[in-house]
């Protein structure tokens, strides 16, 4: 029976590629599945392309891909990924550029057609509200300061790269998981309406899509994490897949990290509303039916998943100007280092409220106490702290006040509670971009969506 091996690359833009490695040198691989693209990412992207129209893409793509790439392509391991961002023929040209410095080959694609955002007033035409799915707020709201919209295509326009020979397939916004899914359509020959068949490669892609997380990173509570073994040297987990769509995920022999059960069922359930149905453009998975048989020594058989037809929408993100953000910080030590930042936030507060600033929020941080914990925090705890540092944040439509916010705190330096240090800002207020999910009819979206393949030699 045919299999193919499909390793994870990246979680998100910035993640190391250093285990990828291993994957491609001792793992057997013949797809590298890398995902640069988190939630926000786009946002981050576009904040690049307002300094630079020929940016917009993850730039780690090139440095990634001209160290990985002699050792991926004599073994005839390919790549897939979505580092296309906003701009994916300016992430190959800038990867071309890079390989014909280093005399590098490649045939690397091109998918485009998932941008809609010069489209908005076409699909609106067509009978699309383009609601917030969230809120239901309607779109005209944000309309004028909308800056990019882009839909969250499937895996058919990456196996029909990967078809055209491909080496190199380089994407846009795409689902997670569809980066693995596409090889595996490409390979074992699957029917596009092979729910159950489709819906276990969703399993798989969803399992490899957060690069180490699937094979002991970011595991577990309490204990559990100390139990996983050399985070120094981690593997990336790899999917064997079969073509009944049976599963064995595993990772590169003598990597660290750890591959069970409950390192898999963590990640399965990660960023998922409804097991029961977990929607992608593909297929809608049932993870009710799923088997997971850990065979020990880092694998784990995976079969069962249940599918059913895909969904007659895709997902849009799109991205608009949402005022700005001014911040500042100042850190206290013990004794009473919570009351020293609980007086200091109220003396900010009242040097805001002075000024006649009215903000559109103003957010308060004890970091030490309840940064990161929020509401959850112990207040048991907040008297006896070592250290405590204060962090404000305001959001305003007004960026002069964004920019005057930070320049509140020097002056406590010396004339506020005694001072310990940690003083920071920036009088570079931050520009803020909102998110606007909704969805389109897809037979308004796919009849855009292009693949262009590239000789580069």
């Amino acid at each position: 029976m045919k299999s193919v091996r499909i390793g994870a690359g990246l979680g998100f833009y910035g993640d190391s590629w250093r285990p990828v490695r291993a994957s491609i040198e001792s793992g057997n691989v013949a797809y590298i599945a890398s995902d640069h693209l988190a939630e926000l990412t786009l946002a981050i992207l576009q904040k690049d392309r307002q300094k630079d129209p020929s940016a917009g893409y993850a730039r780690d793509c090139v440095p990634m891909l001209t160290e990985l790439w002699p050792l991926a392509a004599p073994r005839g391991v390919k790549f897939v990924m979505n580092a296309g961002g906003l701009n994916p023929h300016g992430a190959r040209e800038a990867v071309a550029r890079a390989f014909r410095e280093k005399g590098l080959k490649a045939k690397i694609a091109v998918v485009t057609g998932d941008s809609i955002s010069d489209r908005i007033d076409e699909l609106q035409a067509s009978g699309e509200t383009l609601a917030n799915m969230d809120t239901g707020a309607e779109i005209g709201a944000v309309r004028d300061k909308l800056l990019f919209a882009n839909a969250y295509l499937g895996a058919a326009p990456i196996a029909e790269a990967l078809a055209q020979g491909a080496d190199i397939v380089i994407t846009g916004r795409v689902a997670d998981a569809a980066l693995s899914l596409g090889p595996l359509m490409h390979e074992l020959g699957w029917r596009w309406d092979d729910w159950d068949r489709l819906a276990q490669g969703l399993t798989v892609g969803h399992l490899l899509e957060c690069s180490g997380q699937a094979s002991g990173g970011n595991f577990g509570s309490a204990g559990d994490w100390a139990k996983v073994q050399n985070f120094l040297h981690l593997g990336y987990p790899i999917a064997e897949v079969s073509e009944d769509g049976s599963a064995l995920l595993t990772k590169a022999p003598g990597t660290g990290g750890k591959v069970s059960f409950d390192t898999l069922r963590q990640q399965l359930l990660y960023e998922v509303h409804d097991p029961h149905a977990y929607y992608s453009p593909d297929v809608v998975l049932d993870m009710g039916t799923l088997d997971f048989d850990d065979k020990g020594n880092d694998a784990v058989r995976i079969t069962g998943a249940s599918g059913a037809r895909r969904p007659d929408t895709l997902k849009v993100v799109a991205g608009y100007h949402d005022g700005w953000m001014g911040i500042g910080q100042i850190g206290f030590s013990w004794p009473d280092a919570y009351l020293k930042c609980e007086t200091s936030a109220n003396i900010i507060k009242g040097l805001v409220e002075e000024r006649g600033w009215k903000p559109d929020q103003i957010n308060v941080e004890y970091v030490g106490y309840n940064a990161l914990l929020g509401a959850n925090a112990d207040p048991a705890q907040r008297d006896n702290l070592n250290e405590c540092f204060l962090r404000m944040t305001v959001r305003t439509n007004d960026r002069r006040i964004a920019e005057g916010f930070s320049r509140l705190f020097p002056w406590l330096g010396l004339s506020g509670p005694p001072y310990a240090g940690g003083l920071r800002g920036s009088e570079r207020a931050r520009e803020l971009l909102g998110l606007w999910p909704t969805l389109v009819r897809r037979d308004l979206i796919e009849p855009r969506v292009s693949v262009d393949v590239e000789v580069v030699a």
